[in-house]
């Protein structure tokens, strides 16, 4: 397993690019076609009315490639974009202000790497691949209207570069701006400036996810109970159901040109991923020498070379031609160099080990016990992510991470380690058995907000003292600590005794912005404080007023939820640089380090929005907040004049367990989320699986299509569909039965 980038000699140039653009570009053989139509006689595809495809295939194989023609059915669009990104290409588009982007990823994901462990898989999962590209190829070649912005032909190993399925993988989290200027590269973007407070501040809603389990004694059927409630930009991923006769059949959410599962479920097990867990990405500060004109760094008593590698990049000119930057990339044992600090070097070491990372990721997907869940663990490949799991035995499981490097307990590994002590480096990795998790715990529920795993469980809980802090503990400070919808998750779970599937989607839905119980009472202390004369205290009268009276609770219709919610996200927007500089939480710094003038200027600040924008201060939260989808491209547009649904849940930062929230300003007056929920289900593992589910929008992304947003209404209203899974209910509500390329 390669814990880092390894140190190779293999030179990646403009030839090996020029190759791979050539072979986008050639046309299929009459061989090749007719391969694809006989793999495509295997496969059977049904639309039910909501329009989602159930895929059959004879083999595994034969169920991916037809997993991957219904995907690019729905979005080619997103499938293209994601490789485009996963492989570093983004600048053959954008120019060279993503030069840099591409550098990145390139640093790790080398296309001539990539093909060598393909050759090198095992022969299943080869398999697996071949039909990826196939299914993409064949959907290409039956759909000749369809005009790819750069990937014209996918090839099989491509799947290794685009392996765990989460929103923003652990290469992308690595800081752009001090990449480029390492590497001489042009910076990112021109940064827009910031707009003023008064105007319209926004918190960019956090990424995350919110996974319950509940075990037989706590459910009214007897059966284990999961929700799988993701937290991701909306669209990322479709709902699909995918079924071969070799004992596939997962049903969930597949981010767009994957060929697994990635939350979902099968008749006996379920999982959902959270992000969050352990400390898995590392930096090294290393003390530099250069002999004989070559980079060297420091290795206790060693003067040792860092490895070049020339890294060709692609990219758009200004006048649409095509030219390529070359950069010579450095790294050592431990992976890449990514920026320098104080006179040092600082690599970077992360997991990358595609072939097990994507195996880890299908195996689950088949997985019928907990015994068999917990053997693909046991590859401990998956990095970002904590998950929670219930099965038809009545398991109900959680493991706060997976991948998890073994390294001194005595260092800050949330800050660079010394480079030149040879006992810095890592030391393999934890044994599953060593990490945090849990197993059929005393309190019958477990539950995970992207928050710390102490509270789990409640009572049941693991124990902070018996961990390392890197085994909990991030550098986004967030993942270190309670937050909000942990404690109204423990609230909810454990205050149910007989929890039925609606009764699980209630808890998930429930209102309660547990944030303000204590952000408002120092709000409420400054107000107090105003001398009677002061203007102030006239008005903020109104708005203090219905902020007393209010329950916490969020809806379509509440006032004051509108009120705290805009004043809050005003407070995060203001304080957004001394919030990261002082590695806070946010909430946490709201409550903690605010003058009460900056709470009052705030609530000041929000009353004027609102009677700006909306004509009054007493505007309910469902006239601001709203959900529009108006087309299918992956940056969303908006506009305050065009249809749009009230939506009652709210921004997570704040408590919401049903999250809506938007990543950026969207240059209107209403607020429209664009991430959040997106695919939710609530599963019961009886003698027959059953399951609730509901998408943001729908599952096509052309808005020409019925299934574009024909979910929305029920989206909005946090109702569920009902989940078909079995064949039979399947063929009897279908509206479309037919094969790939019919």
């Amino acid at each position: 397993m390669s814990l880092s980038l390894p140190a190779r000699k293999s030179v990646v140039s403009a030839c090996l690019c020029l190759c791979v653009a050539v072979a986008a570009l050639a046309a299929p053989d009459r061989a090749e076609t007719d391969r694809w139509r006989e793999q495509a006689g295997r496969v059977t595809i049904f639309r039910d009315t909501w329009g989602i495809a159930h895929v059959y295939g004879k083999s595994d194989a034969d169920a991916v490639f037809g997993l991957l023609y219904a995907q690019a059915e729905d979005d080619f669009n997103r499938i293209e974009q994601n490789y485009i990104d996963a492989l570093g290409r983004r600048a053959e588009l954008d120019g060279e202000s993503a030069l840099a982007s591409d550098l990145r990823m390139r640093l790790f994901v080398d296309p001539a790497d990539l093909q060598a462990r393909y050759a090198a898989s095992p022969a299943w999962l080869r398999e697996l691949m071949q039909a990826f590209a196939d299914g993409l190829n064949f959907f290409l070649h039956t759909h000749p209207e369809v005009k790819p912005k750069l990937i014209a032909r996918f090839e099989p190993w491509m799947a290794l570069s685009f392996t765990e399925g989460s929103i923003g993988g652990d290469i992308e989290s690595l800081a752009l701006p001090p990449l480029a200027a390492f590497y001489g590269l042009p910076p990112t973007a021109t940064a827009a400036p910031k707009p003023a407070p008064a105007a319209r501040p926004t918190l960019p809603e956090s990424r995350g996810s919110n996974g319950f389990a509940i075990s037989p004694a706590r459910s009214a059927s007897g059966h284990a109970l999961l929700m799988i409630n993701p937290h991701t930009s909306f669209y990322f991923r479709p709902e699909i159901h995918v079924a071969s006769a070799a004992g596939l059949d997962a049903y969930g959410a597949v981010t767009w040109g994957q060929f697994f599962v990635y939350q979902g479920f099968n008749d006996r097990v379920g999982w959902m991923h959270t992000s969050g867990g352990a400390d898995v990405i590392d930096e090294w500060a290393e003390t530099v020498a250069e002999p004989e004109g070559h980079p060297h760094f420091r290795y206790g008593t060693e003067l040792r070379p860092f490895a070049a590698r020339t890294i060709a990049l692609p990219y758009r000119t200004a006048d649409g031609g095509r030219a390529v930057r070359t950069v010579t990339a450095w790294s050592n044992h431990r992976g890449p160099v990514i920026r320098k600090d104080n006179g040092k070097w600082i690599t970077v070491g992360l997991m990358f080990s595609p072939v097990d990372a994507l195996s880890q990721s299908y195996l689950r997907t088949k997985a019928r016990t907990y015994a068999e869940f917990r053997r693909t663990m046991e590859l401990r490949t998956n990095s970002s992510n904590n998950t929670v799991y219930a099965d038809a035995d009545g398991t109900i499981a959680y493991f706060h991470g997976n991948f998890v490097p073994v390294r001194d307990p005595a260092l800050d590994w949330r800050r660079p380690v010394d480079g030149t002590v040879p006992a810095n480096d890592w030391r393999g990795l934890h044994a599953l058995d060593d990490l945090i998790a849990l197993r059929n715990p005393a309190t019958g529920w477990i539950q995970n907000t992207n928050n710390w795993p102490f509270a789990a469980a409640g009572a049941a809980s693991p124990k902070r003292e018996a961990y390392a802090s890197y085994m909990w503990r991030t550098t986004n400070p967030a993942y270190g600590a309670e937050n909000p919808r942990g404690l109204n998750a423990v609230r909810v779970l454990d205050r149910e005794r007989a929890f039925t599937l609606d009764a699980l989607i209630a808890a998930a839905y429930d209102p309660r912005l547990a944030a303000f119980e204590f952000l408002l009472p120092p709000l409420f202390a400054a107000f107090d404080a105003l001398p009677a004369a002061d203007p102030l205290r006239t008005r903020l009268a109104g708005p203090v007023g219905t902020l007393r009276n209010w329950d916490f609770n969020t809806s379509v219709g509440s006032v004051p939820a509108a009120l705290a919610i805009l004043w809050a996200q005003d407070l995060a927007a203001t304080f957004a640089d001394r919030i990261k500089a002082e590695d806070a939480v946010v909430h946490e710094f709201l409550r903690d380090r605010l003058t009460t003038a900056d709470r009052l200027a705030a609530l000041d600040r929000t009353r004027t929005r609102l009677e700006r924008d909306f004509g009054s201060w007493q505007t309910p939260w469902g006239e601001i907040n709203r959900f529009q989808r108006l087309s299918g491209d992956v940056k969303p547009v908006h506009d305050d004049s065009k249809p749009s649904l009230p939506i009652g849940f709210a921004p997570s930062a704040w408590g919401s367990l049903a999250a809506f929230g938007t990543a950026a300003d969207t240059g209107t007056k209403r607020i429209y989320g664009n991430r959040g929920n997106s695919f939710v289900a609530a599963v019961e593992f009886g003698p027959r699986v059953k399951a609730k589910t509901i998408l943001a929008g729908g599952v096509s992304g052309d808005p020409r299509s019925p299934y574009f947003n024909n979910q929305a209404e029920l989206y909005a209203q946090g109702k569920f569909k009902d989940a078909l899974y079995y064949r039979e209910d399947i063929e009897r509500a279908a509206v479309r039965r037919y094969q790939p390329g019919q």
